[in-house]
């Protein structure tokens, strides 16, 4: 299992480096911030975005940027 950085971590803020997709299908560009929720295995984060409100996404470590 791949550790998470201490940058990528729960709460933490983050700005999307490539476009993604939510868990609803809506389309998330590169840029876009949101907030770490969730630390899965692999590499991979649970990330909140405030528009669309409540709007999640599952994103790879490589496709994350912390905000500083």
């Amino acid at each position: 299992m791949t550790e998470p950085t201490n940058e990528l971590r729960e709460l933490a803020i983050v700005s999307l480096a490539a476009d993604v997709r939510t868990d609803d299908g809506d389309r998330m560009q590169a840029g876009a911030r949101g907030t770490i929720v969730g630390v899965w295995a692999d590499g991979f984060f649970e990330v909140e975005f405030p528009e669309p409100e409540g709007a999640l996404a599952t994103v790879a470590a490589k496709d994350l940027r912390p905000v500083m």
